[in-house]
């Protein structure tokens, strides 16, 4: 990876001077024009819900465009499931305890270096709009149009260059509106590259107006896991607060304006935001079936799969608009010249638990919220209907963007361009090993501390803070993560060989407890 660093142009990492910018933003007549780059995330999109993943729950037709045009990742692992933390990882190209944001409490350090920063150095124009969740204001950006906190998704709030105003709309709508608007004006003498941060599919999961009956009638498949009870597994998994039968609001998550066993009055609060007409169809589509659950009242595994199908049912409705708003995206390239000459990104900043263990959210370094999806075309370079196995990160797309932006990337960053990886060669001394490392405790879903790595067949994880604990998975046997052999000993030597690989890549990101 040393000799991809060596073959980008060699600018400083913090800065260009005045008399070179001009000259890398004026190139020679004849020389192939530095690609745009479209980079677009949702929040908390699993790959089970992508189409092209094949697990078949959902459609994403113009999601699924990106991979079919391009490559898609079937092993991308964030490094720190969380929304914060995954942001600033991805911003910086260093993992959480480098970047200083490790949890949602903390404010991102923004003086930082990111690659925004050295894009716009570099002659790029910068943007970002939608979730910035940064509790600071966006730097290295010519413009920013982003939603305070978590954002709303009905008529939200929108900081637009310092200036606070609310929008009366669909957040996904208007974050993919103002995208095009963007794009639309810019310089059209530099090129650019445009964050695309979507709220959805983020809790509470409210879908859009057309799509609030779209699975009404459809039942979606229990995962074969969801009445797990964690025998085979430590303190972690027993003692997490994210399950849907006992942890999701009847009001937030389940969207009853009234809790339907007390009639007292619940916590939906986003319904203060609808407008009379908003309001009118929202009730139009939710009431009767809230009022066939009061009237019917069920128990036992029966109440538990209906919570689960309300969920299901508008966390993929939610989803429905991001497709669109790809869409939306992909179109505006094609019909305006810049596909060609393009990179576009689609992925999440952490995986998704979809009833599998009985749980929503993520957090855990487990398969489903450790997983992330990721696709990405650029017809230049990339052939069409490229599938990449090999093992990426979330800390690699600072580094790939500035080599495809002809950037140096600075030494400090710890991932690695994915560059020569898209293309589906066989890069040599690629990682064989990703490593993880999560801190929010306690906290909301009281899931522990816990750090880790993964090779092609096994996964170790140590548990610490208030627990000591160790846990080793075959996921080769045992793919579903359903029983740790750390203490197996037909496991003693894997587990040797996994301890001597966690302690040397420890050193090397320069981790410790």
């Amino acid at each position: 990876m040393n000799l991809l660093r060596n073959k980008t142009v060699a600018f400083s990492a913090f800065g260009l001077c005045a008399t070179v910018v001009p000259a890398f933003a004026q190139q020679n007549a004849g020389e192939p024009k530095r690609p745009n780059i479209v980079f677009i995330m949702s929040d908390d999109h699993a790959c089970q819900a992508i189409s092209a993943y094949g697990h078949g729950l959902n459609k994403t037709p113009n999601i699924d465009r990106i991979a079919k045009e391009g490559a898609i990742f079937t092993r991308e692992f964030c490094t720190n499931s969380l929304c914060a933390p995954a942001r600033a990882v991805i911003l910086t190209g260093k993992f959480s305890h480098m970047n200083g944001k490790i949890d949602n409490r903390t404010p991102f350090e923004g003086n930082q270096q990111t690659f925004p920063k050295l894009l716009r150095n570099a002659g790029y124009q910068t943007a970002i709009v939608g979730k910035w969740h940064l509790m600071n204001d966006p730097q290295g950006f010519d413009y920013w149009n982003i939603v305070p906190g978590q954002g709303h998704y009905f008529n939200p709030d929108f900081i637009e260059m310092g200036e606070k105003k609310q929008v009366e709309g669909y957040a996904t709508s208007l974050i993919t509106k103002y995208s095009l608007d963007w794009i639309e004006k810019r310089d059209r003498s530099k090129p650019f590259c445009i964050m695309i941060f979507h709220k959805a599919p983020h809790r509470n999961w409210l879908p859009e107006e057309k799509y609030q009956n779209l699975y009404r009638d459809k039942n979606f498949p229990l995962p074969d896991t969801f009445y797990d009870d964690y025998t085979g597994r430590g303190t972690a998994a027993h003692k997490q607060e994210m399950q849907i039968v006992r942890d999701m609001r009847w009001g937030h998550d389940m969207k009853f304006e009234k809790d339907p066993y007390t009639g007292q009055q619940t916590d939906f609060k986003d319904i203060s935001r609808f407008t009379p007409e908003q309001l009118k169809t929202w009730r139009k589509n939710y009431n009767p079936q809230n009022e066939a659950f009061i009237r019917d009242r069920p128990e036992g595994r029966e109440l538990a799969e209906w919570e689960y199908q309300r969920y299901m049912r508008d966390y993929m409705a939610c989803i429905q608009s991001v497709d669109d708003g790809v869409g939306e995206v992909l179109d505006y390239l094609n019909k305006n010249g810049l596909d060609k000459n393009t990179i576009v990104v689609y992925t999440s900043d952490q995986g998704f638990y979809l009833g599998e263990h009985g749980w929503f959210d993520k957090r855990f370094m487990y398969q489903e919220s450790f997983r992330t999806p990721l696709m990405m075309k650029y017809p230049k370079e990339i052939k069409p209907g490229r599938v990449i196995d090999k093992m990426v990160q979330n800390i690699d797309f600072a580094p790939t963007i500035l080599d495809y932006a002809g950037v140096s990337i600075p030494a400090d960053m710890q991932g690695e361009s994915i560059r020569e990886v898209a293309t589906g060669k066989n890069v040599k001394n690629w990682r064989d090993v990703v490593y993880y490392h999560y801190y929010e405790f306690p906290a909301e879903h009281a899931v522990r501390k816990h750090y880790g790595i993964q090779t092609d067949r096994y996964k170790l994880i140590h548990f610490y803070g208030d627990v000591d604990e160790w846990e080793l998975y075959d996921l080769k046997k045992d793919p579903e993560e359903m029983r740790s052999v750390y203490d197996d000993p037909e496991y003693k030597k894997v587990c040797e060989e996994m301890h001597v690989k966690l302690k040397e890549i420890r050193q090397k990101y320069k981790d410790e407890d």
